[in-house]
């Protein structure tokens, strides 16, 4: 399939829209009035910091909605209010963010279902709206719905676009595309549609056991064994890795991304030599802005003294978690949450990384505290300030 030319013939399509529909001004104010915090401003205004009683808060100075989030929930409330009696559909979660996806349920926006791990679309009809999340969607996806006459509205995140380009570009010159992310990722999953040949790698580590293969071979059948579920059909390690390119889920860690390019660059140049390495490597900034700026500050953030962290974004948030990585690797005792419902009396119940959910008594530590405070890019200011609340609260109980 020509995922270009299907691309170019959607975009001029009467069905498709990927800008608003002229609510700006209206839908600016309800988002402001559901998202956005009095409390939040102040602790900007006071530079990222606010103390009461014992508590002082630490606030990233980049943290919570990027521009490609606002954008595309702004999209959505304004795409409800131009098909006030249409049938609505999203084909994924908005964004990571349980409240924001919540709250389009209550105006009436459908979720497609997954059943057995496929998506069913079986109950959008011709005519219906199809709202795409800020992740995209894939080619295939695109296509079954304008096949039925639907009519899209395309909120994919300007960054997501740009990668899907990246790989495009690596797919007209016969390159693979090595894609740093997470293979079962709605974004990963809609770049790695849009490819030709890919093979998505999730860390350093296995980016690493490619480059090995690269260049010194190694036993074919564990490689596909190993990437089983990463590569694109009928991938051959012995002949589609001579020539690669690198692109990336956008919400990955910016160093990881850029430590993973080297290497390649590097592998491709011990392979074939400096002179040859412009035909067999190919490499595009694809970070995103809002992602780096958010893991800057909290490099900022956790350099600095603090008793404990918490890290705030739906538990599906790829970039939240990498905020919570770097948390960990400074050792500063850290608790990533969703809502400001996860802290009581009892305790904090929290997403360790790579484990379920528990809970955690106790973790409040008695006397004066500075509690670092972040969230990913899907974030309302109101719940980061819900969840700052309730720690005040709860210090100031403790207390008497």
């Amino acid at each position: 399939m020509d995922t270009k030319a299907f691309k170019r013939s959607l975009n001029s399509s009467e069905n498709y829209h990927r800008k608003g529909f002229g609510h700006e001004t209206e839908v600016a104010g309800v988002m402001e009035s559901e998202y956005q915090s009095d409390l939040i401003q102040q602790i900007r205004d006071r530079q990222y910091t606010l103390t009461r009683g014992d508590v002082t808060i630490r606030l990233a100075e980049a943290f919570g909605f990027c521009w490609g989030v606002e954008r595309a929930v702004a999209m959505a409330y304004e795409t409800r209010q131009h098909f006030p009696t249409e049938r609505i559909w999203i084909t994924n979660e908005i964004i990571h963010n349980p409240s924001v996806n919540q709250r389009l349920r209550e105006m009436n926006v459908h979720f497609i279902s997954l059943i057995e791990g496929e998506k069913d679309f079986s109950g959008v009809g011709t005519g219906d709206v199809v709202i795409l999340p800020a992740f995209g969607a894939s080619v295939q996806e695109m296509q079954i719905l304008n096949d039925r006459g639907c009519k899209i509205v395309d909120t994919t995140c300007p960054w997501v676009s740009k990668v899907w380009n990246t790989v495009e570009k690596h797919k007209k010159v016969a390159h693979t595309s090595i894609i740093h992310g997470k293979y079962n990722h709605e974004e990963t999953v809609a770049t790695s549609s849009f490819a030709g040949i890919y093979l998505i790698v999730l860390n350093l580590a296995e980016a690493e056991y490619v480059a090995n293969y690269i260049l010194n071979g190694g036993d074919r059948d564990e490689f596909l064994t190993k990437f089983q579920r990463s590569i694109s059909v009928g991938f051959d390690p012995d002949r589609d890795l001579e020539r690669v390119g690198i692109a990336n889920q956008t919400t990955m860690l910016k160093g990881e991304t850029e430590q993973i390019g080297k290497l390649f660059e590097h592998t491709m140049m011990r392979k074939y030599g400096p002179d040859q390495l412009n035909q067999h490597f190919l490499s595009f900034n694809t970070i995103c802005d809002a992602t780096q700026e958010r893991q800057d500050a909290m490099f900022e953030l956790v350099d600095e003294k603090l008793d404990l962290m918490v890290v705030i974004g739906g538990y599906n948030s790829s970039n939240t978690t990498h905020l919570q990585e770097i948390a960990i690797d400074r050792q500063i005792p850290s608790y990533h949450i969703d809502s400001a419902e996860r802290i009581s009396k009892s305790g904090i119940e929290h997403k360790p990384l790579d484990r379920e959910l528990e809970i955690t008594k106790n973790w409040l530590p008695d006397g004066k505290i500075v509690v670092g405070i972040t969230s990913g890019a899907s974030t309302p200011d109101k719940v980061v300030a819900d969840v700052i609340e309730r720690i005040f609260e709860l210090k100031a109980a403790a207390v008497f």
